[in-house]
């Protein structure tokens, strides 16, 4: 990574108190289910935001939830983390993703499907995942902020715009013009606010199973990467992408059947 991102990083503000007490919770093995359920009703704008999220057509519930212990109790406390720190990070940043061509409403649009996606997917397929897949999926798109602000400081933004259309990936272009790609900022981001060790592999090595170790995380790094693949640059399912997406799934021996259920649900 350039020096200049890497000082960007140094200087983001520390992790808000909310998102530490959520944590140290979540990895706390003695805690309950209740005990998240305290924190998260301590603050009524997060539980406003979560309920929100958690209401979503996306996740096709047929009757509203209306109280974080339903959320927690529906999601479980993986993906409901999950909400909660997308929530929380994303105020710490300041949204602009012109060089991507993508409004702020589109890039939150990204990661909601994207986090749908999982949850639709996987929620049932393998619960024990989700602790994991759950963050990395609604976050992994932040390193796209830092990148953004940094194309534009450095007065390549336009000619990053221009390029991108006729790009083979956009990892590539993000490579040739920022010298590092968005999976590997939003890691180096999540490590300087001292998230679990897990959550940074997923996230750095996404798409690379061979880069972690543990049945777990390489099944993750296999499932976010064809999540990411679906849901292209702007949250929108194509033709092409899906196709993309399946061929990877090939590729990784997972269950295409509940794949396809989970698009066909959030077509709906």
């Amino acid at each position: 990574m350039n020096s200049v991102l890497k000082e960007k990083i140094q200087q983001l503000p520390a992790l808000p108190e909310s998102a530490i007490q959520l944590e140290a919770i979540y990895h706390n093995p003695n805690s309950t289910f209740d005990d998240m359920v305290k924190v998260l009703e301590c603050d009524p704008l997060l539980t406003a935001d979560i309920l929100k999220a958690a209401n979503s057509p996306l996740y096709g519930f047929t009757r509203e939830i209306s109280s974080i212990t339903q959320a927690v109790g529906l999601f479980g406390m993986g993906t409901v983390r999950g909400f909660a720190l997308a929530m929380i990070i994303k105020k710490c940043f300041d949204l602009n993703l012109a060089p991507y061509n993508l409004s702020n409403s589109q890039f939150s649009d990204l990661s909601k499907m994207q986090s749908a996606l999982a949850v639709n997917w996987y929620l049932r397929q393998n619960p024990n995942i989700m602790g994991l897949l759950s963050p990395a999926s609604f976050l992994i798109e932040i390193g796209k902020v830092m990148l953004a602000h940094y194309l534009i400081d450095e007065g390549k933004d336009q000619d990053f715009k221009e390029k991108l259309p006729l790009a083979e990936t956009v990892k590539a272009l993000e490579e040739e013009m920022c010298e590092t790609y968005t999976a590997e900022v939003s890691a180096d981001i999540f490590d300087f606010w001292n998230f679990d060790e897990d959550l940074i592999k997923l996230i750095r090595y996404v798409g690379e199973p061979n880069q972690c170790e543990g049945d777990l995380l390489r099944e993750a790094t296999k499932v976010l990467h064809v999540i990411r693949v679906a849901t292209g640059l702007d949250g929108v399912f194509t033709e092409e992408n899906l196709k993309k997406a399946k061929d990877l799934i090939g590729k990784y021996a997972l269950d295409l059947k509940s794949f396809e259920a989970a698009i066909e649900k959030m077509s709906a």
